[in-house]
């Protein structure tokens, strides 16, 4: 465990039940009337839950209280690499949320992280993208069970990358799930879920933000039969044979293969928006087109080409027309990169990158 975990639990340790851990804005009613209820949560997306479970609480008539906050610790974040508290911590430390309730352990199955679990005695935990393994001996503890806000249509996109997967798979249709955690990935009964059509031109981290939305509304209005412990006999087990998998996103994904259709690269560049991002080398010609060198773009923002192939460069050659960069790609079909980063730089709009090549052109590799 990190010091700064190790001295949050010793410090807590220290405190008296009485300690109210309402935030500045929640309500004077006595806490001993309230089921404790723990949060884990680590990326802003987790916010947006934090943020409905606080001003659900504040209610005079709540029947919960947020007791405690579990989130990653504290790391390096941003360009100026200075350490700091995850995104839901700084976001209840701005809410006037005690900074003493706020846990980070390393590990969710750490022996001290457990003991002073079980000294809050929550009578429920919510999870939503906390990034950590619950072991069962954490799982034993809450007795009205942990729920996790899953941002998928369960069993569909079991795992890290539900949202990307599904984009870059081009669904019509995804959603967010609410169940209750078990051992096995993603797998245990669904309580509630909620559908939604997909964009084609909306990008992952748009999407993240919208189905975590919608989730926070989905764990409020479930939260009475969560507390009153009817969910547990009106969740649904899963059904395994339709179950599919969203494995983590690594950065050598990241590459384009213009030998792919323009609609699955078009995807893929929605998909992995934010981080990795997309990625693609590019012969630089001169006005002789003799090739001088490669150079290496971030692809921001792209569409499939509507017109006829003869609009587009022939081989491999890139055009510009419409205020986009076509670009051939496999079974006859080309991708409009509409903005795009060289590396170090900001992010431009495509007529600005051709504009600079002053006359040169550009062939796919």
């Amino acid at each position: 465990m990190g010091s700064s975990s190790a001295m949050m639990l010793r410090r807590f340790c220290c405190f008296s039940t009485t300690v109210s851990p309402s935030t500045s804005s929640s309500s004077s009613t006595p806490t001993a009337k309230k089921k404790p209820l723990v949060f884990l949560g680590s990326p802003q997306v987790s916010a947006t839950v934090l943020d409905a479970l606080f001003n659900a609480s504040s209610s005079r008539d709540s029947p919960f209280e947020v007791a405690a906050i579990v989130t990653q610790p504290p790391a390096r974040r941003d360009r100026g690499k200075k350490i700091l508290p995850s995104p839901v911590a700084q976001y209840a430390l701005d809410r006037g949320f005690s900074p003493e309730l706020i846990l980070t352990p390393e590990r969710a199955g750490e022996d001290s992280f457990l003991y002073t679990l079980r000294a809050l005695n929550p009578d429920i935990c919510i999870t939503a993208a906390y990034g950590n393994i619950l072991p069962s001996k954490f799982l034993k503890i809450p007795p009205l069970g942990t729920v996790n806000i899953h941002p998928s249509l369960l069993p569909l996109y079991r795992g890290a990358a539900p949202v990307q997967r599904a984009i870059q798979d081009g669904v019509k249709e995804t959603g967010v799930s609410l169940a209750f955690t078990v051992r096995a990935l993603d797998a245990g009964p669904v309580i509630a879920s909620q559908r939604w059509e997909v964009d084609d031109r909306i990008k992952a981290p748009d999407l993240l933000d919208l189905l975590f939305s919608e989730g926070s509304k989905l764990l409020i209005r479930e939260l009475p039969s969560l507390l009153d412990g009817s969910a547990q006999a009106k969740a649904k087990p899963q059904d395994e044979t339709k179950a599919t998998l969203a494995p983590k996103i690594t950065s050598e994904e990241s590459w384009l293969c213009f030998n792919e259709e323009a609609v699955a690269l078009h995807n893929k560049v929605r998909a992995f928006a934010g981080w990795p991002g997309t990625r693609a080398k590019f012969a630089m010609m001169d006005k002789e087109n003799v090739r001088h060198n490669v150079i290496e773009l971030k692809i921001i923002t792209t569409r499939v080409c509507g017109e006829i192939r003869s609009e587009v460069g022939e081989g491999d050659s890139i055009s510009f027309a419409r205020g986009a960069m076509l670009v051939p790609c496999g079974g006859g079909t080309a991708l409009e990169v509409l903005e795009v980063q060289l590396p170090g730089k900001k992010v431009i709009n495509a007529a600005a990158f051709w504009n600079g090549l002053r006359g040169q052109t550009l062939k796919r590799l």
